[in-house]
């Protein structure tokens, strides 16, 4: 007769704990791919969403505000103006177009805090 395996072992559970590592090296190695211009600009991303990252921040919002959104990106457009000696896009866009850069940032920002927002409901989930 043929031994039968036990529930356990016939349907393992896939082991979800290394999930988020997985997916945070994959952001990681994601952005080490971006062009030049968005690697410049990252670091100044990070910073700004760094800074707004704390308990109860507008950016945990079930609907963060977009105003409040675009006044972030401005303050990283500033940022951005104020540090850096060379204009960012004046080469690689021409004319130095702040539109572009504008759009572009808006699109990292959303993007960075998607992520933080993914991470943050992670980490916050109740078990009881």
């Amino acid at each position: 007769m043929e031994a039968k395996l036990p529930y356990y072992m016939a349907y393992p559970m896939p082991f979800s704990y290394d999930d988020g590592r997985t997916e945070q090296r994959d952001f990681e190695y994601m952005k080490s791919m971006y062009p030049d211009v968005p690697k410049r600009l990252l670091p100044y991303v990070e910073e700004e969403c760094d800074r707004m990252e704390y308990e109860n921040s507008m950016i945990y919002d079930a609907f963060p505000d977009k105003l409040q959104l675009k006044l972030m990106c401005r303050r990283i457009c500033d940022r951005i103006e104020k540090y850096e000696r060379t204009p960012v896009l004046s080469q690689e866009m021409g004319g130095g177009n702040d539109r572009h850069m504008r759009d572009l940032i808006e699109v990292m920002v959303y993007q960075e805090l998607y992520k933080r927002r993914c991470d943050h409901r992670r980490n916050s989930r109740k078990f009881y």
